[in-house]
């Protein structure tokens, strides 16, 4: 970290730096040591490498703080954005900062270049075809995502050419090199600017990318790769999924032409609502009812839980609104160890319908003392057990 020189020194700019002064710097900079108008130079590739580092730190408000307080030790060690001690990869640039020069070519040029490059060397990356995403909805009870279930959607989508095996040729030798890119799959032209000039790489629009055309095409895709189809997808909802979250299973999309990437199947969770669990992110609450006589002697009761009923001991006296916690009875926390509580409500039950013979039971003690609610009483309310609970 000793030999890593100040990012206000490296952009050549003051602290008080406004954001379009730094961006300017640093597109300066990058012009002048980009690889491409110094091949074969590792002496201004790292120039061009510490320029970026530094642009990064310094034009994102939270690291520039950072820095500006701890200095490079507040960086982690080394690069700024997540990229690890050893710095930014080119990759990693053309990423992150591809667009910064659009605004001087209307768009195009500089940023396009940016965009296709790949370690400076002017070739741009190999384009790949990839498949369009399929989005479904699965409903899951909480049973189901108590444990996690095994699924199987039938879907319909763009499926490989069994006849060409996705490569859109009748046969492997109907294909020829693309006479625009030579095989390539890009092609260069020369950006104009004030500046001077520059390299910009793009991919062939002749063959998409691929550096060669098909000849004779696939009778039964005509040259595609791919047809429609149904297909049925088995995937694996893990454990504790909640509703609204949304899965991606890499692959299980549509096909892409010519023997791409396929793409994604994304899968939406809707949660079935229970006919008496209540869910609070892992925590289940549940209302359970109980009679006089079992609030006033105790007992045990019995609660179901996702995983089968239960025995709960009731203590004599226990009020309405008192909550009891069973713990790790509710669900299990999304990849990771552990799973929430089932939290009981209790309820007392009041009785509607008596015979005459409980009526006249009750009639004898209806007026003693310790059946009479008290003003001042000691016992809490329900929303104080609910105060008490959480604390």
């Amino acid at each position: 970290m000793a030999n890593k020189r100040d990012y206000y020194e490296v952009l050549g700019v003051n602290k008080n730096a406004t954001p379009e002064e730094l961006k300017k710097a640093y597109r300066k900079m990058a012009l002048q040591y980009h690889p491409d108008r110094n091949p074969g130079d590792k002496g201004a590739e790292e120039k061009f490498k510490e320029a970026a580092e530094a642009y990064d730190v310094l034009s994102s408000p939270d690291k520039k703080a950072r820095y500006d307080q701890f200095g490079h030790a507040g960086m982690g060690g080394g690069a700024s954005s997540g990229y690890g001690g050893g710095g930014m990869s080119m990759d990693d640039i053309f990423s992150h900062f591809g667009n910064i020069f659009s605004d001087l070519t209307g768009g195009g040029g500089f940023g396009d270049f940016f965009a296709g490059g790949s370690g400076g060397n002017g070739r741009a990356r190999q384009h790949v075809n990839r498949g369009g995403d399929i989005r479904v909805r699965v409903k899951l009870t909480l049973e189901e995502i108590s444990k996690g279930v095994e699924k199987k959607i039938k879907v319909s989508k763009k499926q490989a050419c069994t006849t060409c095996h996705g490569s859109g040729a009748e046969t492997p030798n109907d294909y020829k090199t693309c006479p625009t890119c030579r095989g390539r799959g890009y092609v260069t032209h020369i950006a104009r600017t004030f500046i001077g000039e520059m390299q910009q790489t793009v991919v062939c629009q002749a063959c998409g990318g691929d550096g060669k055309l098909i000849t004779k095409k696939c009778r039964k895709c005509d040259g595609q790769g791919v047809v429609n189809g149904e297909d049925v997808i088995t995937i694996n909802i893990p454990a504790g999924v909640m509703d609204g979250m949304q899965l991606s299973f890499s692959g299980k999309g549509h096909a892409a032409l010519h023997g791409g990437v396929a793409g994604n199947l994304i899968v939406l969770i809707e949660e079935i609502q229970h006919p008496f669990f209540e869910r609070d992110n892992q925590n289940l609450h549940i209302n359970q009812f109980i009679s006089i006589t079992e609030a006033i002697f105790g007992d045990k009761v019995e609660v179901p839980t996702l995983d089968g009923k239960v025995m709960v001991k009731i203590e004599p006296g226990t009020q309405s609104g008192k909550l009891l916690r069973l713990r790790e009875k509710g669900l299990p926390v999304m990849q990771r160890h552990g799973r929430g509580d089932l939290i009981i409500c209790i309820n007392v039950w009041t009785p509607k319908n008596l015979s005459k013979e409980e009526r006249a039971v009750l009639e004898t003690i209806k007026d003693s003392p310790n059946l009479k609610p008290k003003e001042n009483s000691a016992e809490k309310g329900f929303f104080d057990h609910i105060r008490d609970f959480f604390k």
